[in-house]
């Protein structure tokens, strides 16, 4: 039998902009696979980027919204939550803590939610303290009213049990196995420093630029990544791209192969997420076999192991880590092949979209059951 669902809370389907995007590029196909009938909320600019590599099963629905940092997932997620409430889907995923305020439409209209939590956004350096103060309170009436939590790492499990008293399911991020990928003729193998992030400041990317400057005069150095609104961070890249001939910023990067060619190849990925949990780029960056140097936290540890290399958010320190590196072709293999196993054996698409499905057939069916004279 035919279930519907709609998601909500990312820019749309298919997109590239984040971890929430790349779930969800994920778990719709699959879903249609499996049956259910699955309409995704987004953005028009997001949506038209890529629409020529939509899925034609899944439905896309733009809504519309304040288009800026500080009012976008508040106003398109009132404009997708009240949609669903007209059309009324067997269940609802959605993702992200601030959209929390508009859960009591969806109860109201009898909708089963399943909210992925994601972070504590709450404690990213990137907002102010207004905005701190919504997703705090977002993910309050998040804990109140959602039917079901989904954190994708056990140290946000913990923290959503000790600080708001629920119960969560861990569905991490998958990483996708690739075979061998052509480089290309800029680059040698092993050769490059990379590193793939957004430019805000808990992603450690200011203290990255500071230990490039030292870096790309030994060598080449690829930057994948914006901010996506302009500032300081990309006016920094900027000057680097300029001041260093072996300095290359990208921006932003949509072409899977091409992302994954550079993460397979690269001699030290950078990763210096701060905050969050189990980090997309970081499963992925594994499952290619990229040589990883991680920023020391609880989230990069649970999911590299306490074996991986890993550094303070101190340009030095960063910068020797990835000497060290950069420096041992024994040791990049030696990471490279363990970053495989790893991925393999604990963060593959199949087992998380196997977990998001158990989940949501079990609200469907606990729905059924509460109707049932």
């Amino acid at each position: 039998m035919t279930k519907s669902i709609a998601i909500i809370g990312t820019r749309g389907y298919p997109s590239y902009y984040g971890g929430f995007e790349t779930a969800v590029r994920k778990l719709a196909p699959f879903l249609a696979d499996c049956d259910w009938t699955v309409t995704v909320y987004g953005r028009r600019k997001a949506s038209r980027e890529v629409a020529a590599e939509a899925d034609p099963r899944i439905s896309q629905k733009i809504t519309f919204g304040i288009e800026n940092r500080s009012f976008s997932t508040l106003s398109f997620g009132l404009t997708s939550v009240l949609h669903a409430v007209r059309t009324k889907p067997d269940v609802a995923l959605v993702m992200n803590v601030a959209n929390g305020f508009w859960l009591p439409l969806l109860k109201l209209r009898g909708i089963p939610t399943l909210v992925n939590v994601d972070g504590m956004e709450w404690e990213r350096a990137k907002w102010g303290r207004l905005a701190r103060t919504v997703f705090r309170l977002g993910a309050r009436l998040t804990a109140k009213f959602a039917d079901e939590l989904v954190a994708d790492a056990k140290e946000i499990q913990h923290r959503w049990k000790v600080q708001f008293g629920r119960e969560s399911t861990f569905i991490p991020y998958g990483g996708d196995e690739i075979s061998p990928l052509e480089l290309g003729e800029e680059l040698r193998s092993r050769s490059y420093v990379l590193v793939v992030a957004r430019f805000v400041p808990e992603n450690t990317i200011h203290e990255f630029f500071e230990a490039a400057d030292r870096l790309a005069k030994e060598y080449p150095v690829v930057v994948v990544g914006a901010s996506g609104y302009g500032g300081a961070l990309d006016e920094k890249a900027e000057l680097l791209d300029r001041k260093h001939p072996n300095f290359n910023w990208l921006g932003r990067i949509s072409d899977d192969a091409r992302l994954f060619a550079l993460w397979q190849h690269a001699g030290a990925y950078f990763h210096g997420h701060s905050v969050g949990g189990t980090n997309p780029a970081l499963v992925q960056a594994m499952a290619t076999g990229a040589p990883i140097v991680a920023l020391d936290t609880a989230f990069n540890r649970e999911v590299l192991g306490n074996d991986s290399i890993f550094t303070s958010n101190s340009p030095m320190d960063i910068y020797d880590s990835i000497v060290r590196l950069m420096e041992s072709e024994s040791l990049q293999e030696a990471t490279s092949t363990s970053n495989i196993e790893r991925a393999r054996s604990l963060y593959s698409w199949s087992s998380v979209l196997e977990k998001y499905q158990d989940r949501l057939l079990c609200l469907v069916e606990r729905k059924k059951n509460k109707n049932r004279p």
